[in-house]
């Protein structure tokens, strides 16, 4: 049971893990999986089973074929993990040695600012 909805956990693959995000699309993991990875975290990843994206269809690249998107739950096995604690207590670094903001969090900055406080970073606020 999650102290607060910031510090989710649950068994992900039969592990016990804090949930870093859900409802992702593969892309997203890829970027979260790679930073989690760097910064020593174990990461466990599962596919979401939801039944309203049956019923949706995405055009694919190929002539007639159709691709229903797929979400991802990713976790970490260390549970005393909290996303919100690890980018406001600059816990996470990036693979050039900076902290991991806010915005390059959110993937809206491709660098990571360190340098610019995330109270004057107005970036990550839309």
């Amino acid at each position: 049971m999650a102290i607060n909805k910031n510090h989710e956990f649950e068994d992900l693959d039969g592990i016990k893990c804090a949930i870093v995000e859900r409802n992702i699309s593969s892309e997203r993991v890829m970027f979260l999986k790679n930073l989690l990875t760097y910064n020593g975290y174990t990461v466990v990843v599962v596919p979401v089973i939801n039944p309203a994206a049956k019923n949706t269809v995405v055009e694919s690249a190929l002539p007639n074929e159709k691709i229903v998107p797929e979400l991802f739950t990713i976790g970490v096995t260390d549970v005393t993990f909290n996303v919100t604690n690890a980018i406001f207590g600059r816990a996470l670094k990036t693979k050039d040695g900076k902290i991991v903001t806010l915005a390059y969090w959110q993937q809206k900055d491709k660098i990571s600012h360190d340098d610019i406080p995330y109270f004057a970073d107005n970036s990550c606020m839309n």
